[in-house]
C-alpha cells in the first residue's frame, strides 16, 4: 500500500486539482495536513477516500474536495485572518491555518472543540484558536475577519456572521434544508452591500444556533418520530408479502417485468444465502416462463465462460475449475452449484439457439483472460497467437498482482502496455469474420477476453487515480459486456443480470453519484434502455454473512448487527413482515415512492464485513424509490453455504467447470 504522504498526494492530484480546484494555496495547504490524524482511529486507512468521514459527537468530516471548494472560494491569503464555524474534527481550520496569518473556530460540541485543540497542539499549529459556543453568534470580540466560513447549512445567512465580514471580506456558506442546500459566497462590498454568487448544491449538516435551525432533527435525521411511523405504515400498506424461496409462487411478482429487456438483481452483501436464492427462483421464472436467454453476473468472463460450456453442454477450455480467486465463496457456494445444475438441466432439452448462458460481467481475472485469448488463438491462427504472446509478455511480471502495474505505471508516469493490448483487440476484432465463421460462440469468448485485457490495463492504472475514475471504468464495462451479449444473441435477447446493489442501484440516487462523481451499471442500463431495464433490489435486517475482514483474508461466519435507527432498513424491519416485495414503478404506488423517495441510509455489505466500523463502512446516503423499480426484503437472513476453494488431490472438484 502506498504511504501516507503518497496518498495524501494522490487525493490533492485526483480528487481535488483534477476536479478544477487550481488556487496554489489550498492545493500546498492539503499536501502538507494529514487528514488521517482528523479522524476516529478505526477509520484512519480510510482518511483520503474520495468520501465524508463519520467523527465524534455523531457529526463528520467533509470530502476532501468540498473542502478545498469552500477554501478556494474564501480566496484566502496569507495575511488574512478567518473565523470558521463548525470547526468539527479540526480538519479544514488546519488547512486553513497553513495559509492565513489567524484562524479562530467555534463548534457547539465541546468534545470536538476539545479534540481539534488537541490535535492542533501535537502538530504544532499554533495560530489556530478554538472555543465552544454558538457559532451562529460568530466572534464578536474578534471581529472583523476577512474570511468567515460556516461547515454548516442555515436556512439564511446568519446576520451577526454578516455584520463581522470585514470590507472586501469573503462569507462561504451553505444555505437551504438537508434536501437542498446551496452553497454562496457573499463579497462585503461597503457597510450596507454584499455581493452574492451560487457555486452549487452541497449537502452539510444543519447549523443549529439562535440565526439558524432550532432543532438538528428538524432537517438533519429521520430517526424515530411520526414521520417514520407514517412511512412505515405507507410501506405495510404497500408490501407484497412473500412465501418461502422455495414455494412454486415466489418469484410470481416478476411476471409484471416480463417485457423488460434487462432485469437487474441486486444483493445487499456477497455472502448471504437468500439473496442468491431468491436471484435463483426468480432468474428460473424469467427464463421458463418468459424466454430470457442470458444471465451475466458480477463475476470475471473467464471463470463464467467454464460455467457457460458445463450448462450448456460445451466442451471445456479452461485448465483450471472457475473461481479460484479471492472472494471463492462469492461464487464457489451451494446456492450457486444449484442453480447451475437446474440450468444445466433446463438447456439439455432444447436445441442450441434456444439455450440460456451464464456470463461475466466483470475484469479482474487478467492472467486466465490472457491464456483464454492465447489458447483460442493457437487453435485458429498460430501466427497471430505468436504476434500476441510477444505483446501480453508485457503484462506477464504482474500476472500475479495486477495492481502492482498500476503502482509501476503511475510511478513511471506512463503506460507502459497500453499500445499493446489495444493493438492485439484491433488485430482480433480485424479478423472477426473469417474467426467467428468456424464458430461463433469461441470468437465471442476471445474477443471478449481481449477487451477485458485492454479494459483492466486501464482499470489498474485508475486505482492509483482515485476511487471514483477506477470504479467507473469497471461500471462501464460491465456495461458494455451486456451490451454486447446482447447484441451477439440478437433483437429478441433479453437479460437477467445479477450484481451487488452498488452496481444495480441507480447511482445517481446515492451518495457515490451526487458526492463521489460515480456511475454504475444500473444508471447506464437505465439511460439506455429507460422502461425496458427493470432495477431489483435486496435488503435484510440482521442475521449472518459470509464475509473477510480484509481483502485476500479467510472467509468467516459473522453476525450482521441490527440495522441502524434511520436507515431504510429499519423502517422495512419495522413492518413485522418477514418477506415482501415493494413495487416501487412510478405510477403505481404514488403515495409508497413519495414515502421512499427522502434520503436515508441503506446498507451495503460487500466481501468485507467490519462490523466495528459498520456506520461508515456499510452504510450510505440514498432515495431509495430514485435507485430501484423493485425492492425484496428479508428481515432475518443467513450465510451462503461456501464449497471448499480448492478440492484435494484425486478428488473431483465440487464445482461446475465444463466437464
Amino acid at each position: 500500500m502506498a504511504g501516507k504522504k503518497d496518498r495524501r498526494e494522490a487525493m490533492v492530484d485526483y480528487q481535488v486539482a483534477a476536479r478544477g480546484v487550481r488556487d496554489p494555496h489550498v492545493l500546498n495547504a492539503m499536501r502538507e495536513v494529514p487528514r488521517e490524524r482528523f479522524v476516529p482511529e478505526p477509520l484512519a486507512e480510510f482518511a483520503y477516500e474520495d468520501t465524508p468521514l463519520p467523527i465524534e459527537a455523531g457529526q463528520t468530516i467533509s470530502q476532501p474536495y468540498i473542502v478545498a471548494l469552500m477554501l478556494e472560494a474564501a480566496e484566502i491569503q496569507p495575511e488574512d485572518r478567518v473565523l470558521e464555524i463548525g470547526v468539527g474534527s479540526g480538519y479544514a481550520a488546519a488547512v486553513m491555518s497553513r495559509i492565513a496569518r489567524r484562524v479562530h473556530a467555534i463548534d457547539r460540541h465541546e468534545e470536538l472543540t476539545n479534540l481539534a485543540r488537541s490535535r492542533m497542539a501535537d502538530l504544532g499549529y499554533d495560530n489556530v484558536v478554538i472555543r465552544s459556543g454558538d457559532g451562529t453568534q460568530g466572534w464578536p470580540e474578534n471581529a472583523p475577519f476577512d474570511v468567515i466560513l460556516v461547515a454548516a447549512g442555515g436556512p439564511a445567512v446568519p446576520e451577526p456572521l454578516r455584520e463581522q465580514l470585514a470590507l472586501g471580506g469573503r462569507l462561504v456558506i451553505p444555505v437551504g434544508d438537508a434536501g437542498e442546500q446551496r452553497l454562496m459566497r457573499l463579497t462585503r462590498i461597503d457597510e450596507e452591500s454584499f455581493v452574492e454568487d451560487d457555486l452549487g448544491a452541497v449537502r452539510f449538516v444543519p447549523l443549529v444556533g439562535a440565526h439558524g435551525w432550532t432543532n438538528a432533527g428538524r432537517t438533519a435525521t429521520h430517526g424515530g418520530g411520526s414521520e417514520d411511523e407514517r412511512t412505515v405504515k405507507v410501506v405495510a400498506a404497500h408490501a407484497e408479502a412473500l412465501p418461502g424461496i422455495d414455494h412454486p409462487d415466489f418469484a410470481k411478482f416478476v411476471d409484471r417485468f416480463a417485457g423488460a429487456r434487462i432485469v437487474l438483481l441486486g444483493e445487499a452483501s456477497h455472502g448471504t444465502s437468500e439473496f442468491y436464492r431468491a436471484r435463483a427462483a426468480i432468474t428460473r421464472r424469467l427464463v421458463e416462463g418468459h424466454g430470457f436467454t442470458i444471465v451475466a453476473v458480477e463475476a470475471d468472463w473467464p471463470d463464467a465462460a467454464a460455467i457457460d460450456r458445463h450448462v450448456r453442454g460445451r466442451p471445456t477450455r479452461a485448465p483450471e475449475p472457475p473461481f479460484q480467486r479471492f472472494p471463492t465463496w462469492m461464487w464457489r457456494n451451494e446456492e450457486v452449484a444449484a442453480f447451475i445444475g437446474w440450468l444445466r438441466d433446463h438447456n439439455a432439452k432444447r436445441e442450441p439457439v434456444a439455450q440460456t448462458g451464464f456470463y461475466g460481467l466483470d475484469l479482474y481475472n487478467l492472467t486466465a483472460s490472457i491464456e483464454a485469448v492465447l489458447s483460442y488463438l493457437d487453435r485458429v491462427d498460430p501466427e497471430a497467437a505468436g504476434i500476441a504472446r510477444e505483446r501480453y509478455a508485457c503484462l506477464a511480471p504482474y500476472g500475479s498482482d495486477p495492481a502492482s502495474y498500476g503502482r509501476m505505471a503511475i510511478s513511471e508516469g506512463y503506460a507502459r502496455c497500453e499500445a499493446a493490448v489495444i493493438d492485439q483487440l484491433r488485430d482480433l476484432f480485424g479478423n472477426a469474420r473469417d474467426y467467428a465463421a468456424s464458430d461463433g460462440d469461441d470468437f465471442l469468448d476471445a474477443a471478449q477476453n481481449a477487451r477485458l485485457i485492454a479494459n483492466a490495463e486501464a482499470y489498474y492504472r485508475a486505482m492509483f487515480y482515485g476511487a471514483a475514475e477506477s470504479w467507473n471504468l469497471r461500471d462501464k464495462h460491465m456495461a458494455e459486456t451486456l451490451e454486447l451479449l446482447l447484441a451477439a444473441k440478437g433483437e429478441s435477447a433479453k437479460a437477467v443480470v445479477w450484481a451487488h446493489n452498488s452496481h444495480i442501484g441507480d447511482a445517481r440516487a446515492t451518495d457515490m453519484g451526487r458526492i463521489r462523481g460515480e456511475l454504475n451499471l444500473g444508471q447506464l442500463c437505465r439511460e439506455a434502455h429507460g422502461d425496458r431495464a427493470r432495477l431489483i433490489g435486496f435488503g435484510t435486517h440482521d442475521g449472518t454473512v459470509a464475509a473477510a475482514t480484509d481483502w485476500g483474508g479467510a472467509m468467516e461466519i459473522n453476525q450482521v448487527k441490527p440495522s441502524l435507527p434511520g436507515s431504510y432498513e429499519r423502517l422495512f424491519h419495522d413492518t413485522e413482515i418477514e418477506r415482501f416485495f415493494l413495487d416501487l414503478r412510478e405510477g403505481v404506488h404514488p403515495d409508497l415512492r413519495s414515502a421512499l423517495r427522502a434520503e436515508r441510509l441503506e446498507r451495503f455489505i460487500g466481501v468485507i464485513y467490519r462490523s466495528d466500523t459498520e456506520r461508515w463502512s456499510h452504510y450510505a446516503n440514498a432515495a431509495l424509490a430514485k435507485q430501484y423499480d423493485g425492492w425484496i426484503w428479508f428481515d432475518h437472513t443467513e450465510a451462503v453455504q461456501a464449497l471448499p476453494a480448492h478440492s484435494a488431490q484425486g478428488e473431483k472438484d465440487l464445482f461446475p467447470s465444463g466437464q
